[in-house]
């Protein structure tokens, strides 16, 4: 019986193992299988606890002691792996408080407490040297005014005030968050004629209205503050005031006043016991049922006669961010690089945000190492970062890419990117020629839950598109780098951003056995070696034409008297260089093939993606250059698909859409090109 058994698994074994592998050919599958199952076996949730507990023992915001002792921390060990390591330091603004107050004057008094206290079983809760709740990059200001509730912040939320004839200026927005971009809210806020904004954690999306509050449960408890940046981050992240170029200490600098990205007008972040009070002493029309949150009281629109007082102001000083860089060198490839990154900066102590995602990176860092000691050598150049400054607003990666730009435009082939990981099911966005290419490792991949492969657990996988909210972005949207996001959780923390993002809350209501940290760096560490090693790096392009179309067809339902017949061209171009490249590629990985024509068609497929950006970039926002993705003008995390035109197209502006349809189509027309390319490199008489 056993030994029946044992042939059954021995069976199972060699089926697995002749599982195809796009851009190997199929006499190496099973070496490159048994190679990734190799580096699945090694990552230990033991070793990650102990870089959990490291590095979220005290609070580390960008620019602190705290972050200058987290990077070293993982640099050391880093090093201590035999990795060529170095930190990277720029000179970004990075503002701390130096003034906050709030105060209802009328119709009664009421003085917020702005702090968030300590629980008794939580020894981390009580303050020890973390920043206050804040808004980075908040304007400073002395402001007093009257409220107007705007709901979640929206631009259809102020047309709805408006129909209302609810007029904001001069008035103090109170809007809660979720749904779009904090940094987004502020921008309509002050378009809308606001001259102060107050952004709360309402317990409907967040709080006691979804579960037991945190040291009971999960969920925000009364005094939790989300801090966060309110950049415009959707016209450019990273250092507000050099904007394409790196924050170093010798930069030319922009005045704060001619920096776009920063918000004209103050904001503070509120908890809800103190927005309670504030809401409770509100009139004007009821809210309309999707606007009420859960505080036990009627939600009014106002204005008033709840008037508010609150000044705000900060240090507005440059700081040092600190990336960790560590290189693997490439065996065959050297000029060719896989990149992968994570950041190491939090608002507080940061057990889950971004510690969680920072302890599987480590983790993967050691198992290429140990690789290494036993005789494997990648083919191309492995790059591992953890980025500092994240919280501000993607910070330290935007000001390495920008700082590395040229280099990258020759070398990078894929980033890869994680944030926060817990307990909860798979999440991947990215660009949609990397779909195939992460299909093939979700099917090897077991759910840490369930057992059954992630491919199994997500049915028709298909990427999402990447919008905006971490490291990816300079990578993707600039650099136009290939690039996929990865991780498991829930949508959302209860803690998020807060001083409770603690050792202590993670351990119980998220991965304290480190399972999901575990299966993190298993795939991150199988998708790595398989991208190094690959004789040829395996982009698949027919995902990018469907996606196109699909996203095109949306946008023609409500575009009626646009012209697309040259971007279906281009389109129909692209899918037909694709399956043309396919076929090629199939027949050219069953022969030999000469290594430098391999070389030449692994660096077209290098600069595939780096093809589609637009020089100039997309319409008032030219630091975003790339077509298909881009974070919503105003949604700021949602990605909006082909932005150009869709973006033209909601504004009605079609001269304007039938211009970007055209930049769009001739981008197309570049990546045509380039796949055309590839194609012909591999044709035997070539």
């Amino acid at each position: 019986m056993f030994g029946r058994f044992a042939l059954l698994i021995s069976l199972a074994a060699a089926a697995f193992a002749q599982n195809p592998i796009r851009g190997y050919p199929p006499d190496q599958w099973k070496a490159e299988h048994e190679r990734e199952q190799q580096a699945r076996s090694m990552p230990s949730p033991e070793r990650m606890r102990i870089y959990l507990e490291r590095m979220a023992s005290r609070p580390h915001h960008a620019g602190s002691p705290g972050a200058k002792a987290v990077a070293e921390y993982a640099a050391g060990l880093l090093q201590e792996w035999g990795l060529e390591t170095r930190i990277e330091t720029f000179e970004p603004l990075l503002p701390y408080p130096t003034s906050r107050a709030l105060e209802m004057i009328a119709p009664v008094r009421y003085r917020a407490a702005l702090n968030e206290s300590a629980i008794d079983t939580d020894k981390d809760t009580v303050d020890n040297g973390q920043l206050p709740t804040f808004n980075a990059y908040s304007a400073s200001g002395d402001v007093t005014a009257p409220l107007v509730y705007a709901n979640f912040g929206s631009p259809a939320d102020y047309d709805a005030l408006r129909t209302q004839g609810i007029d904001l200026k001069g008035k103090i927005v109170i809007a809660r968050y979720g749904r779009l971009w904090r940094g987004t809210k502020v921008r309509l806020a002050a378009e809308n004629g606001a001259i102060g904004c107050l952004l709360y954690s309402d317990p409907r999306e967040d709080g006691y209205f979804q579960d037991d509050v945190y040291p009971k449960g999960p969920m925000r408890p009364a005094q939790g503050v989300q801090r966060g940046s309110v950049l415009d981050m959707v016209l450019y992240p990273g250092d507000p005031l050099t904007p394409g170029f790196p924050a170093l200490s010798d930069a030319a600098r922009l005045d704060r006043a001619g920096a776009a990205s920063l918000p004209k007008i103050p904001v503070l972040p509120l908890s809800y016991a103190d927005a309670k009070p504030l809401l409770e002493q509100m009139g004007g029309p009821v809210a309309p049922e999707p606007w009420r949150g859960a505080l036990p009281l009627t939600y009014h629109l106002g204005p008033g006669p709840a008037t508010v007082h609150f000044k705000v102001d900060f240090d507005w000083t440059n700081k040092p961010a600190r990336d960790v860089i560590a290189t693997i060198p490439g065996s065959v490839y050297n000029d060719q690089w896989i990149l992968i990154g994570n950041h190491h900066d939090a608002w507080a102590y940061g057990a889950t945000d971004p510690v969680s995602g920072a302890a599987a990176l480590l983790e993967t860092a050691r198992v290429l190492s140990q690789l290494r000691k036993q005789g494997w050598q990648p083919k191309r150049t492995i790059v591992i970062a953890l980025w500092d400054a994240e919280e501000f607003g993607l910070v330290g990666s935007t000001e390495w890419v920008e700082k590395h730009e040229e280099e990258l435009e020759r070398k990078a082939a894929v980033y890869i990117n994680s944030d926060s990981n817990g307990r909860g099911g798979f999440g991947a966005g990215g660009s949609a020629t990397l779909e195939t290419f992460v299909r093939e490792i979700l099917r090897e991949m077991p759910d840490p839950s369930s057992g059954r492969p992630l491919h199994d657990s997500r049915g028709d996988f298909h990427l999402g598109a990447l919008g905006a909210g971490s490291d990816y972005v300079a990578f993707l949207d600039h650099a136009g780098i290939a690039s996929l996001n990865f991780g498991f959780g829930s949508p959302d923390s209860g803690v998020y951003h807060s001083n409770y993002d603690t050792l202590d809350w993670f351990r119980r209501f998220s991965d304290g056995d480190m399972i999901y940290g575990k299966a993190l760096s298993q795939l991150t560490s199988t998708a790595l070696v398989r991208l190094a090693d690959a004789p040829v790096l395996p982009f698949e392009f027919r995902s990018l034409a469907r996606n196109v179309a699909r996203y095109l067809d949306e946008i023609q339902r409500s575009a009626p008297p646009l012209d697309f017949r040259e971007l279906r061209a281009q389109l129909a171009r692209l899918n037909a260089a694709s399956r043309a490249y396919d076929e090629e590629l199939i027949a050219a990985l069953r022969r030999p093939t000469d290594p430098d024509r391999l070389a030449h068609l692994n660096g077209l497929l290098a600069h595939a993606e780096n093809a589609l950006l637009l020089p100039d970039g997309l319409p008032r926002r030219g630091w975003y250059r790339h077509p298909i993705y881009a974070p919503g003008r105003y949604t700021g995390y949602t990605a909006k698909t082909l932005p150009g035109v869709r973006e033209a197209v909601e504004a009605r502006n079609w001269d304007e859409a039938n211009q970007q349809a055209r930049r769009l189509a001739g981008a197309l027309r570049e990546i045509s090109q380039q796949i055309e390319e590839a194609a012909r490199s591999l044709a035997p008489d070539r």
